[in-house]
């Protein structure tokens, strides 16, 4: 399946009718408050998938999915999905493990989001999305970065700025290309480093 940029695949409370695996592009995982704009609580490329809770026998999105950044996915009946987890012990297991490292990585970008700056902030975030993309350039708006940093427009751009500046990345107009990958990492917050699925792996495959 095609996943077009912008494409919402639920909404928090829908029941999954489907679940998706993407091969290429990103989808965003996020939740708004009453009078506040969306923040991003994690990212979904080709180590995972959307519909994971239906591995703990909940039907029902906890999260806004978006598509961040377009692409293509495999995409599965949540009904043959509960099946297969009925009759493979290995699925199972590996949709636990999965469940745990997204789990951590919640409470760590909540965590992330309260304590640390923008700018390492941004440099975390930028390499976590090329990991999941295997690709050095990221097709992401102002809009879609301060949803993942749970910031206004103004703050990506100045923090933008600054990693540019530095020749850590090159920022047009929705896209990031990352220059310098290393000298990223060395600037983002521990966080990075600190990632279980960054350290541990949180590949289904």
């Amino acid at each position: 399946m095609d996943l077009a940029a912008g494409e919402n695949l639920c909404e928090p409370g829908d029941d999954y009718g489907y679940v998706w695996f993407p091969l290429t592009g990103l989808i965003s995982q996020g939740s708004q408050l009453r009078h506040h704009g969306p923040l991003d609580m994690g990212l979904i490329g080709s180590e995972g998938m959307l519909g994971a809770t239906l591995a703990l026998g909940v039907d029902t999105a906890p999260l806004q999915a978006v598509v961040t950044e377009a692409g293509t996915a495999l995409r599965m009946h949540a009904t043959d999905l509960r099946l297969s987890l009925r009759e493979d012990e290995a699925l199972r297991l590996r949709g636990d493990h999965y469940l745990y490292i997204l789990l951590v990585e919640l409470a760590r970008t909540a965590s992330c989001n309260r304590f640390h700056a923008i700018g390492p902030r941004l440099a975390r975030c930028l390499p976590l999305a090329t990991d999941r993309t295997s690709a050095n350039r990221l097709h992401l708006t102002h809009e879609s970065l301060a949803a993942m940093l749970g910031v206004r427009r103004s703050g990506v751009t100045v923090a933008a700025r600054a990693l540019g500046d530095r020749g850590l990345i090159r920022y047009t107009r929705g896209e990031i290309v990352i220059l310098d990958r290393d000298g990223l990492k060395a600037t983002a917050c521990t966080c990075y480093a600190d990632s279980p699925s960054h350290r541990n792996g949180m590949s289904l495959t």
